[in-house]
């Protein structure tokens, strides 16, 4: 005993009632700490990791409204069944976002379209055909116009005239007449359709000379607009 009296110091009993506290406390804090106690401000900054937080702990309820920016979410983690019901509206859509490869086939019926909205601009080249036009319309539309004449014999007779028929499968749409030559005292007379007896199949023109000669040489030409109808 007294061999241990003479290692005691100051120091020595100093260290050794530290350390009994010491671990007195830490025992006391693991056994002695109720429900509750750990209150927010003795957790050190940032103490609380991910591996310290249990899995599905943190609840809608816990995370702060507006406190999930597009940087907090992971690569495809919004997924369809995530977004609700009428969520994604037009000013949710960035400029120009929805390209034609995000347009499902036919999901732009008639139905979506606005009054109006497809304006000439919007219309493919050659893109309406005569399966996109009403019956009725299409059988008042003039179809593949095309030019013909006839022109009678040029000398100095008193009376001419010419006719020009339409190839088979067009009727005339129009037409008129020309006088060529030496024209004193030449005038045209008449400038009509012409009739087969089924359709108005070409033009006919007449012309003639008046007034005292000598005449010259002259003729009649006779030209027809036809077309599809």
């Amino acid at each position: 005993m007294n061999k241990f009296k003479r290692h005691l110091t100051v120091a020595n009993v100093l260290s050794l009632t530290a350390l009994f506290v010491a671990l007195g406390g830490s025992a006391y804090a693991a056994t002695k700490l109720g429900v509750g106690q750990v209150k927010a401000v003795n957790i050190a900054k940032q103490a609380v990791t991910n591996p310290k937080i249990k899995t599905q702990a943190v609840t809608s309820g816990k995370i702060k409204n507006l406190g999930v920016f597009a940087q907090d979410l992971g690569t495809g983690s919004v997924i369809t069944s995530k977004i609700a019901k009428n969520a994604v509206n037009n000013s949710k859509l960035g400029k120009e976002a929805v390209g034609a490869n995000k347009i499902k086939a036919n999901a732009v019926t008639e139905e979506k379209i606005a009054k109006e909205a497809v304006g000439r601009a919007k219309i493919g080249y050659e893109a309406v055909d005569a399966s996109k036009i009403s019956s009725s319309l299409y059988a008042q539309l003039v179809r593949n116009v095309s030019y013909y004449n006839s022109i009678s014999v040029t000398n100095n007779e008193a009376n001419k005239t010419a006719t020009v028929e339409c190839p088979s499968g067009k009727q005339a749409v129009g037409g008129g007449v020309r006088l060529e030559g030496e024209l004193k005292n030449v005038a045209t007379t008449a400038s009509y359709p012409y009739y087969n007896g089924s359709a108005h199949n070409g033009w006919t023109a007449i012309a003639h000379e008046s007034g005292e000669g000598p005449f010259g040489d002259w003729s009649i030409v006779a030209f027809a607009v036809c077309a599809e109808l």
